[in-house]
């Protein structure tokens, strides 16, 4: 199942997608789920695949304006330096623990939505990475349930200032307004029974920059989300960032840096692209 988070007729909702079409169960389920976080919280996957079972299509999806499949997470978490090849490209030793950051919300873009390059900086780089979306939040999970506790996955493109993150803090390099893209919808836990068995590519007009599986990954999806909820009480609809493999920009030699009219994609099997256009802050 695909779920999304949609704009339509200056109506912000959600839905399911049928094939090119969305069932808009925003406008259903508006007094007890007016958000797919809230229903990811009060019904859980089965219950939204309930209620939109034999429903008619109400909208055609290229009728609606998609924002970030969880416009208003609680938490967005990010690893770092996640894939054993992109430690390498780095220079650095595998990590015995994971490296953790934050995102804040107003950093998020959803598919087609532009990422800024700010004033400040040219040194805007890419990172495509698998995105997991909690379903049921907790304490204290074990790694061996912790994908129980998962509702499904997206493409993220955790755009960094590399020269803020390397010259002033991790915090502020990653974020920026409008530089973490995603989307474009969720593809429910159901339907990517492995997340281990993923490919991810990521390119820049049309060229490709990374290529690796998800068993690159130094911490797996388990390992995360059991590990995260150790130190703090994970949500329905929170967003972690699970790191990105080799080929980001600035380990290129000359770098490579996002200018403006660029396009990026992310693109991970099973789940599908994307995109977003680079632009420059006003």
């Amino acid at each position: 199942m695909k779920v999304a988070s949609f704009v339509a007729a200056g109506r912000r909702s959600w839905g399911v997608l049928v094939g090119d079409d969305v069932v808009d169960l925003g406008r259903r389920l508006e007094a007890r789920c007016p958000s797919l976080r809230a229903a990811i919280a009060r019904l859980g996957r089965d219950g939204i695949a309930a209620e939109a079972k034999g429903l008619a299509p109400d909208l055609s999806l290229a009728a609606v304006t998609l924002l970030p499949p969880i416009p208003n997470p609680d938490k967005i978490i990010c690893i770092g330096l996640n894939y054993r090849d992109h430690a390498k490209e780095a220079g650095m030793k595998l990590p015995e623990h994971m490296s953790l950051f934050s995102r804040l919300t107003n950093t998020l873009v959803a598919h087609e939505a532009p990422i800024l390059r700010p004033k400040v900086s040219t040194d805007l780089d890419y990172e495509g990475e698998l995105g997991v979306i909690i379903g049921k939040g907790g304490r204290h999970i074990a790694a061996a349930d912790a994908l129980a506790h998962v509702f499904g996955y997206t493409c993220f493109n955790d755009g960094s200032i590399r020269d803020f993150q390397f010259k002033h803090s991790t915090t502020a390099g990653k974020n920026f307004p409008s530089t973490g893209g995603c989307g474009p919808w969720i593809v429910t836990a159901d339907e990517i029974p492995d997340p281990a068995r993923l490919t991810l590519e990521a390119r820049v007009n049309g060229a490709v920059v990374q290529h690796k599986g998800t068993d690159n990954m130094i911490f797996s999806v388990p390992t995360i989300v059991s590990y995260l909820s150790q130190w703090t009480e994970l949500e329905p609809g929170d967003i972690i960032a699970t790191g990105t493999p080799e080929g980001v920009g600035f380990a290129r030699k000359p770098p490579l840096w996002l200018k403006p009219g660029d396009v990026v994609e992310v693109e991970i099997s099973s789940i599908g692209v994307l995109r977003n256009p680079i632009v420059v802050e006003e």
